[in-house]
């Protein structure tokens, strides 16, 4: 399994924004591209980590060509509410002890 690490600083005022557009982008990477998902978290106000889960590094490193066009109205919207958008990490998971 392959994860991906994310922050995100919003904007303010516009989290309702940040969230429409994390949660329907997210969910068209699962569908479209075989991703195993993502876990959004709060750090602070305004400062987003999202945990995005992959099958394998070859699994993400191929994503991104079969998403519809719908994938560009939530990006767009993510992006226009953030002040940035970073990868913190990639990383490889060595034990899987979480619950399923």
């Amino acid at each position: 399994m392959y994860i991906v690490l994310y922050t995100f600083n919003v904007k303010p005022n516009r989290e309702k924004d940040f969230l429409k557009g994390w949660k329907g982008l997210t969910e068209l990477i699962q569908k479209h591209e075989g991703s195993l998902g993502s876990r959004l978290h709060i750090k602070k106000p305004l400062n987003y980590i999202a945990y995005a889960q992959w099958p394998s590094k070859t699994h993400f490193n191929a994503s991104g060509n079969n998403l519809p066009n719908e994938a560009n109205t939530y990006r767009d919207l993510m992006r226009s509410s953030c002040e940035n958008i970073k990868v913190l990490e990639k990383l490889e998971v060595v034990k899987d002890l979480l619950v399923k």
